[in-house]
């Protein structure tokens, strides 16, 4: 019968051992290869650009829907509104005529309500603090008795970073259909 050589027990062949470690050393180099990727996409201009872009359509949006709204019944809060989320000239306008838009507004006893429908950024300046936005919206006005009228416009609007937030600086009606801007 021959005989198998016998081999010292420290030199055996381990191959879960070497599997381990294998895999170990993959296991290893995937998360240092994933943890450069994440810190790469965190650091990202990209992304601070598109979070930017995000906050100025946010506020873009809310802004046109604020001064496209307005009752009768709560005036002085609905043109607290309109100030706050304006700025520069635009806001100065509003302010200049808050009195004389109020008593037009109680005399004739509506309430106009606005909703977003769909908005976009059309241009960003994000280190001079500007931007353009796109926003449709549908606005409903209820008169005194009762009857109730619904337009779909669309507004241009100019924003300006303030310290604490965008702001809405310029607003204008978009030509619809065949219409030309200018």
């Amino acid at each position: 019968m021959p005989r198998t050589p016998r081999v010292p027990a420290g030199k055996r062949p381990r191959p879960l051992t070497a599997l381990s470690l294998a895999l170990a050393l993959c296991a290893a180099g995937f998360a240092a290869w994933a943890g450069e990727d994440w810190y790469e996409a965190a650091h990202d201009d990209r992304s601070a650009y598109a979070a930017e872009r995000d906050e100025a359509l946010a506020a873009g949006e809310q802004a046109v829907q604020n001064l496209n709204t307005l009752d009768h019944r709560d005036l002085d809060h609905g043109l607290d509104l309109w100030e706050s989320s304006t700025t520069g000239e635009l806001r100065e306008q509003l302010a200049s005529g808050r009195k004389q838009f109020a008593e037009q507004v109680k005399a004739a006893k509506t309430v106009t309500t606005a909703r977003v429908l769909s908005g976009a950024v059309t241009e960003l300046d994000d280190r001079a603090g500007r931007a353009r936005v796109l926003v449709a919206l549908r606005v409903t006005v209820k008169a005194s008795d009762g009857a109730k009228t619904e337009k779909d416009s669309r507004m241009f609007g100019e924003l300006t970073r303030t310290k604490s937030q965008w702001r809405l600086s310029a607003l204008g009606q978009a030509p619809v259909g065949g219409a030309s801007a200018g």
